[in-house]
């Protein structure tokens, strides 16, 4: 399940590709990254950041990951952020969506495995792009292979 819906001020549907999302988005939230090598969220914020993106770590029980600060919940990061990617279980995702609607950005990304269709029709309600089920890893590595970046 995919949803790439995007709600514009008259109420139509107009669509934001992925391949849109990942150009045009410079910071990225990781909520739920572990410190852990073998955790997918690790593995995905090391290819994001060698990737050119600006991760921002988000997990309460931590200060620090790969080096950079970690902050508690998305509220608490002191810079915009355009794209929100969850790893949390999908009865956690509302709570975090939420926090990306009111801190402004841009998209939320539910990462392979999460689906929580509540979540993204808010999320799509307040003008949110939307992605569940996919990993921002294999769908950057398909559309910015050798010679394409974004």
């Amino acid at each position: 399940v995919t949803i790439l819906r995007r709600r514009n001020h008259a109420g139509r549907a107009s669509i934001r590709s992925i391949e849109a999302i990942l150009k045009n988005c410079d910071t990225v939230a990781i909520v739920g990254l572990s410190p852990k090598e073998s955790r997918p969220s690790h593995n995905v914020a090391i290819y994001l950041q060698a990737n050119g993106y600006r991760i921002v770590p988000v997990n309460p029980r931590l200060t620090e990951v790969l080096g950079i600060p970690c902050y508690p919940n998305l509220k608490a990061i002191p810079h915009p952020v355009e794209l929100v990617d969850i790893f949390r279980r999908p009865e956690e995702v509302f709570s975090v969506v939420e926090e990306a609607i009111q801190i402004g950005a841009e998209a939320v990304w539910m990462q392979l495995g999460i689906v929580n269709e509540a979540a993204a029709s808010l999320a799509e309600k307040a003008g949110l792009d939307v992605v569940m089920d996919k990993c921002t890893a294999i769908e950057h590595k398909a559309l910015f292979r050798a010679g394409n970046p974004p």
